[in-house]
């Protein structure tokens, strides 16, 4: 009986003592610093995306830790996927991400997906978005597919993911849907550096394929002409909500680029507790709803939870649309 009680003590004991160090280490959460990462150059749609976070997070007083923004662009993402993996267990590190978190794996560019970080919060939706410069000679999506239908290599198409990866896929698909056959054959340039733009505006590539979040500002400005986008409705305001739908020229295809944050796997519980709750308040402000509004960007909020499942979910249609576009 003695033992018993001694037993059942020390179990009391130690059972506080964690309760007690688990305590602690959330009230230490968050850290001073918190890198805020964008697994690309500067100017793309992670890039982009992380900012906004950071910006609603610290101007709303939500975060008060530092949330410096670090650009580590290759290999489609798999370069910052990588470095990750050395990051395990630790809880200062957010990095947006996308379906090139799933497509990267599924393409054989890396063997790391997403099942090698901690899923944190599914943010928003955006969709591909086909831009041309001001002076170009295509003004319709389907003249770019008559064009790639007579000769795959009449075309040269620009994007910031490397290739077979978002932006590379998002347009082959739109061109499957098209009818354009060869689709191995059209080439695709991929800029991870940050120069997509002033490639284009110099002529060195005929179209961008991208998210229209990312350029939005550039159409508007006049600078990029954008010839369609991949919702399934009008979407945003002004000259945005006058980019038509492939749909809408007779491409029958939709196509979303959602967009999320991640931390290191094995990230601590306290720290995934604390991005559910800042995360489920930051939604609900004004400033990240203008956000949205003003980057054309839908609501796609799910919770670290829903955001797993989705993810396993979208992964497996992944898998299908791999094998239909490159026979995988």
């Amino acid at each position: 009986m003695i033992k018993l009680k001694q037993l059942l003590t020390s179990a009391v004991i130690a059972t506080t003592t964690l309760l007690s160090v688990n305590s602690a280490m959330a009230a230490d959460y968050p850290p001073h610093t918190i890198n805020m990462v964008a697994p690309s150059g500067a100017g793309g749609g992670w890039d982009l995306t992380i900012r906004t976070v950071g910006k609603v997070l610290k101007d709303t007083g939500i975060v008060d830790a530092n949330m410096p923004v670090v650009n580590r662009p290759g290999g489609g993402g798999a370069v910052n996927l990588a470095y990750m993996q050395t990051q395990k267990g630790k809880g200062d590190l957010i990095s947006v991400y996308s379906p090139p978190i799933l497509l990267t794996n599924l393409t054989g560019l890396t063997q790391y997906s997403y099942k090698d970080t901690t899923p944190i919060a599914r943010l928003i939706t955006d969709y591909a978005a086909f831009v041309v410069p001001e002076n170009s000679k295509y003004k319709t999506i389907k003249e770019v597919m008559d064009a790639l239908k007579k000769d795959p290599k009449s075309v040269k198409i620009g994007g910031t993911s490397s290739a077979g990866s978002m932006d590379h896929i998002q347009f082959l698909l739109v061109a499957k849907a098209a009818g354009v056959e060869n689709l191995r054959n059209i080439d695709y340039i991929s800029f991870q550096n940050g120069s997509l733009i002033a490639q284009a505006l110099g002529g060195h590539v005929d179209l961008i394929s991208t998210g229209l979040g990312d350029v939005a500002g550039l159409v508007e400005s006049g600078k990029l002409y954008a010839l369609a986008q991949t919702a399934d409705k009008r979407i945003g305001s002004g000259l945005i909500a006058e980019i038509p739908t492939v749909k809408e020229e007779g491409i029958n295809v939709t196509f979303e680029n959602w967009r999320g944050l991640f931390g290191p796997k094995d990230m601590p519980e306290e720290a995934v507790a604390y991005w559910r709750d800042a995360l489920q308040k930051m939604v609900e402000t004004t400033e990240w709803k203008e956000a949205l509004k003003r980057n054309g960007w839908d609501n796609a909020y799910q919770n670290d939870q829903d955001f797993t499942t989705f993810l396993g979910k979208t992964n497996e249609q992944y898998k299908g649309l791999i094998k239909e576009v490159f026979g995988r």
